[in-house]
């Protein structure tokens, strides 16, 4: 089960008396956390399915009425833990463009001619977009912005990744 759970969120504390959840998730996600219907909530190691009574927001914070949790106690003994979604779910809620990191990792990097550059060892983010790291046939990291100019395929049947190799990205 756990190999097929993406973890979207975490517990952060309580809130109020009465059995709700300060959930802490990605920014820009709202609607997928405000369609939770099912959760599973990892602790020691063993998941428990959660029930979404409701969902609300405050600040930058969710916050979930889980049909499980009735008092502050209930939420606290899970505090700091992550929530999950099935794989399948999480797929569904992915925008045009966007991937899961784990599917990108360890694709191999191809320039528009063909040539093996490397294979995507990691994937981070900055102020204005993400940025896979890319090691080389010789062991060495580069950092290529995740934009559509720079990286124009993704090709996660094939496992493969077309980018614009300018000049100075990857030597």
């Amino acid at each position: 089960m756990a190999d097929n759970l993406i973890s979207i969120a975490k517990i952060l504390n309580f809130h109020g008396i009465k059995g709700e959840a300060k959930v802490g998730f990605t920014k820009g996600k709202e609607n997928q956390i405000q369609s939770l219907k099912i959760v599973f909530v990892k602790k020691n190691n063993s998941f428990k399915k959660l029930n979404v009574q409701s969902v609300r927001f405050h600040k930058h914070f969710a916050i979930i009425k889980f049909k499980e949790f009735l008092t502050v106690n209930d939420v606290e003994e899970f505090k700091g833990c992550d929530l999950y979604l099935t794989k399948e779910e999480v797929e569904e809620n992915l925008a045009q463009d966007e991937y899961l990191i784990n599917d990108l990792i360890n694709m191999d990097v191809y320039d528009e001619d063909g040539c093996l550059l490397g294979s995507v060892a990691a994937v981070g983010e900055n102020l204005a977009n993400d940025i896979l790291s890319v090691r080389d046939n010789n062991g060495k990291e580069h950092l290529v912005p995740f934009v559509k100019e720079i990286v124009p395929v993704v090709d996660l049947i094939n496992k493969r990744i077309v980018i614009n190799n300018i000049e100075g990205l990857i030597n």
